[in-house]
This record gives C-alpha cells, structure tokens and sequence, in this order.
C-alpha cells in the first residue's frame, strides 16, 4: 500500500514557465505532477511550487491566485521580477540560480570588452557589405585592450570571473563593490579597490556586474556618464536599468563615449530607438548564460530548490 506522504505527494502540482531539461523535470515529477508552458496559469490554484523566469512577473495580483504556493524559484540569478516581500508576507520562499551562470556570462562580459574596444561588428558588417579590398593600413581601426584600465562594479562571482579573464589580456584592474574583498583576494586577482567617483573618473572600460533594484537604478545617469573619461566604454552583462538608455544615446552620439556593448537592456525586451541607429555600440539579445549546460544546470537547480522546499529540508539558494 501507498503511504500517507506518498499520496500527498502525487497531489502536489508544480508549474514551470520554461520547457524543462529532461534531468530537472524528472526530479520534480517524483515531487508532482509538473505542469508547464502553455498551461501553468491555470494550474496556480492548486500549484505547491513555481518556476519562473525573468520575463513573468511575480506580484500580488499573481500570487493571490495562488494560495498554496510554498515555493518560488527563478531560474535567473536575478529576481527583479518578484516581489519578495510579498512572498515572505505570505510564507513563500523565493529562490534563485547563482554560481551556474558565472563563467557563461563572464566570458560574454569579456566578448563584449574585445567585440565593442575593437570593433569586431562593425568590421564585420563591413566585410560583408564588400566593402574589403584587402589590408590597409588604416582601415578598421579599434581602440587598445592591453594597457587600458577596466573598472569592475560589483565585484561578486562574475566580477570576480571577469577579473581573471581580463587580467590574461593584460588590462589594469580597479574594483568598486558594496563589499571589499579581503586583501588576499585582491592580491590573487591583482585588483585595486577604489571609491566611485574614481571608478567612474579613471576607468577606460566599465563593466557593470551589480544587483538591480532602487539603490543601483540609473547608477549611470547623465551625469554619472558625462564625469566618465572621453572616449571611454561602457559594458553591462547585469541589470539594463543601471543605465539610463537616453543619456548613454546622447554620449556616444556626440563622441563622449566610444562605445558600449550592452547584453541586457533598461525595458528589455524594447531597445531605446537610439541604440539601433548607432554604429559604436555592441548589443546582445540577453545572451549571458546562453549555452546548453549553463541553462541546464540553471533550470535544475530550480527544480532542486523547489524539491527541497516541498520534502521540508531548506533550499539551496534562498535569495538574501
């Protein structure tokens, strides 16, 4: 005979906003029956956990509907799009997918670097437009990586990752962060920590890797950009609204900039009109941890989060 928790067990509904790996919905359907895309919204009344992604937004309205709810686990290191507080108002806990993305979107910051420093678009669109007749001396020219200075905010896991990648490139590295670094940490990464307004005066290159949320929306305003050096680069693979999108426009319209390469955008999906027309900057279709094993090991650690909240023991990456 089944036994009591068994039983309990197969009543759970699960829902998922992303088609599943076969290895993370096999581990939830020994937790319920798993429901997804297509499907999932009518399910939430009866819906124990949820997996979610960054384009479903997890508000009130959402979760009013779903009164059993225990568990929410986005598969995004970010959570943007939850409201936490009003999953903790309601015992919820939410979850997210650290670690897993961390060289997937440090190499994309790092192709970002060299793609929008030396132009490797615009070469390219130019090459196929059959505008190459062959080598010349001034032609396709881009700016320096080795001896440039790269600014790092946010040094967690992937600014950290980015260090290292960058430091083979021969770049100087100086770091802002909510945290410092133990000093031997900075040692082994050969970083220099720095105050903002250094950061932003003194680096060549800015790469963002910092949180979303209101302490961090519109880090890079007018005027934060305008104090930035001329003919300096912007470079963001985190959250798009730690720019402003019409001042980044106007600098590198009128040259202040020389470029940016940007993979996440400040009303993503929509790109400032802007952006489009402009010839010195990169942009990604949000792309960081776009590769096979990355979005895998991320949806999995989604459904393990979510089994583990559903058999009692504590996740595995609870969101602070």
């Amino acid at each position: 005979m089944r036994g009591k928790n068994a039983d309990r067990e197969m009543n759970r509904v699960i829902v998922t906003t992303l088609h599943l790996p076969e290895a993370a919905h096999d581990l939830l359907a020994q937790s319920g029956s798993v429901r997804g895309p297509g499907e999932w919204e009518e399910h939430l009344p009866d819906a124990t956990g949820l997996i979610s992604l960054l384009n479903v937004r997890i508000d009130e309205a959402l979760l009013s509907r779903a009164p059993k709810l225990q568990v929410v686990a986005n598969a995004a290191v970010g959570y943007d799009n939850i409201d936490v507080a009003a999953c903790r108002a309601r015992g919820i806990v939410v979850t997210n997918t650290p670690d897993v993305l961390t060289d997937a979107t440090a190499d994309i910051a790092m192709a970002l670097i060299l793609s929008t420093v030396r132009r490797l678009p615009q070469a390219e669109a130019s090459l196929r437009r059959g505008e190459f007749h062959g080598w010349s001396f001034w032609d396709y020219l881009g700016g320096d990586i080795t001896g440039s200075t790269l600014g790092i905010f946010g040094m967690g896991r992937i600014g950290q990752a980015v260090a290292v990648r960058a430091r083979a490139f021969g770049l100087r590295l100086i770091y802002s962060s909510r945290t410092r670094l133990e000093q031997a940490r900075e040692q082994a990464l050969t970083v220099q920590w720095v105050d903002w307004e250094t950061l932003l005066t003194t680096s060549d290159i800015l790469t963002l890797h910092a949180p979303g949320g209101a302490q961090t929306h519109h880090l890079l305003d007018r005027e934060a950009i305008r104090r930035m050096k001329r003919g300096s680069y912007i470079i963001n693979t985190a959250r798009g609204p730690l720019v402003d999108e019409a001042a980044l426009v106007d600098a590198l319209a009128d040259g202040h900039l020389a470029g940016a390469g940007l993979d996440v955008y400040e009303h993503e999906p929509a790109i400032h009109p802007g952006l489009l027309t402009l010839d010195n900057v990169t942009l990604l279709p949000h792309i960081g941890s776009a590769t096979p094993d990355t979005r895998s090991g991320m949806a999995v650690l989604a459904a393990r989060n979510v089994a583990a909240i559903l058999s009692g023991n504590s996740p595995l990456s609870a969101v602070p």
